[in-house]
């Protein structure tokens, strides 16, 4: 999976294909799906949810630029795959999910794998994690129309936000990374065409 469908494709960071490589993917599918888990494409993981491809999955990873002594959040933990390869690079992980079912079962898989960084929270993802804030960098899992602010002004001072925006339709969302400068203003650079499942809760509102 990392050979062929990670580094063919671009994805460089050592300490990134290193994660990779050592989260098993298959912890975090169905059983339904176990035969599929390594295949080059997202795949549902209960209430019209999915867990994305491996490549997403690294480019998101990789764009946050993830140091060891960092602490990054995440909004829409999912089945916990993404988070436990954050958590492979980060000091400390903290991961939101609305839908409750979802995050609970990734919270228990959290303490039976053994991810001891790793803090969850069921909550709307739209204002983030404010007491644990400011965080290095976040990774968003679920595409609003627009970027949240609280998310923005979560960022600590050089703090990179990975985010999908856009609506569902076919070729209308942008991943996007924004950077916090040294004077607190903040660059945006659109790196790709995306399609994930919408922010729901307060998202809605905002559409």
């Amino acid at each position: 999976m990392v050979r062929k469908q990670i580094q063919l494709r671009g994805i460089r960071n050592p300490r990134v294909l290193d994660a990779m490589r050592n989260v098993p993917r298959h912890w975090f599918v169905r059983d339904s799906e176990q035969s599929a888990a390594y295949l080059d494409r997202p795949q549902p993981i209960g209430q019209e949810q999915t867990i994305s491809q491996p490549y997403i999955v690294a480019l998101m990873t990789e764009l946050i630029e993830l140091q060891p002594i960092e602490k990054v959040l995440e909004i829409g933990t999912g089945s916990g795959y993404q988070t436990a390869v954050l958590s492979e690079l980060a000091y400390e992980v903290y991961s939101v999910e609305i839908i409750e079912t979802l995050g609970r079962c990734a919270s228990d898989l959290f303490q039976l794998r053994g991810y001891a960084n790793i803090h969850t929270r069921i909550a709307d993802g739209f204002r983030g994690w404010s007491d644990a804030a400011p965080f290095d960098a976040i990774v968003v899992t679920c595409a609003p129309a627009a970027v949240p602010q609280p998310l923005i002004d979560q960022l600590a001072p050089h703090g990179r936000l990975c985010i999908p925006v856009g609506p569902a339709d076919p070729g209308g969302q942008r991943l996007i990374v924004m950077s916090r400068r040294q004077d607190g203003s903040i660059r945006t650079e659109i790196k790709t065409s995306v399609r994930f499942v919408p922010m729901t809760g307060e998202a809605d509102d905002h559409n």
